[in-house]
């Protein structure tokens, strides 16, 4: 999974910073046009959605951790070392999720500081439909009424902001099937019998049933523009639910951020 092709011409190496999304067909396109990768994935899991290529290496694990701008020092190692080999990158890609925020900035301040260019993949807006757009969480409880029953599918990070900002609801969640987010369930004081861990994929229908299940009015995901949250448009739609959606972040300053079409075109070989 590791490949180190040194000996290429220099100039033609990209660094991605991406997940099992918009990821891996990016990456596949990037390697078919001779360009040479180092890409960066938080998981193993994440890490599986890659196919092994002579010109990749795949890298697992956090970017520098811990505090805040913590990755800075992770950013930074990451650029110093492709200098120290004689073999730096003509552009760093972030193609992180929309709300990976941390990530993101210290991307656009470390490449800013070092003159590395820099392209934000930029995913695109899904339309808002019937959903009602929250500009953050704390207009959550305004949305929520005493006793309503919230269906969260935002991650285990923000859950005990959600359980703080609608104390009057009855909280569900709907996880990925790891460690870290079932005990930020637990630490947000959510019921066992109200958190369900499961694998992203598929038609809905296991999500449906639990809102069948649970009795579900209210549905709370990210705006990511992704397919899990086009998965809820038309679960909300086809069951009644109401759809909250949580807006995007505001993007660093720093990076030049493109729709993929503009991106692959800004990516010419030298």
């Amino acid at each position: 999974m590791h490949s180190h092709p040194w000996n290429q011409p220099q100039g033609d190496r990209l660094w991605l910073i991406a997940g099992t999304g918009e990821g891996p067909p990016l990456a596949e396109t990037l390697l078919a046009r001779g360009w040479r990768l180092q890409v960066s994935v938080v998981s193993r899991a994440a890490a599986g959605a890659y196919r092994p290529h002579p010109a990749l290496d795949l890298r697992i694990g956090t970017i520098g951790a811990g505090a805040t701008h913590a990755s800075d020092a992770g950013v930074a190692r990451e650029l110093e070392q492709a200098q120290g080999l004689a073999d730096p990158f003509r552009w760093v890609i972030d193609a992180s999720h929309p709300f990976a925020c941390r990530i993101s900035a210290s991307l656009a301040r470390v490449c800013s500081a070092q003159g590395q260019p820099l392209l934000r993949l930029e995913r695109p807006l899904l339309p808002l439909g019937e959903a009602t757009l929250l500009p953050d969480l704390l207009a959550l409880g305004e949305q929520v009424a005493a006793g309503e029953r919230l269906l969260l599918a935002i991650g285990g990070r923000q859950l005990a902001c959600v359980v703080e900002q609608s104390p009057q609801a009855v909280h569900h969640a709907r996880l990925l099937p790891a460690a870290p987010g079932l005990q930020q369930a637990m630490a947000a004081g959510l019921a066992p019998e109200r958190v369900a861990c499961l694998r992203p994929g598929g038609n809905g229908e296991l999500e449906r049933a639990l809102c069948r299940r649970w009795a579900i009015s209210s549905v709370l995901c990210r705006r990511s523009g992704g397919v899990s949250e086009g998965l809820w448009h038309g679960i909300s739609a086809s069951l009644g639910l109401r759809l909250l959606l949580l807006d995007r972040p505001p993007e660093p300053q720093g990076s030049e951020r493109l729709a993929l079409e503009a991106l692959l075109r800004r990516l010419k070989r030298p």
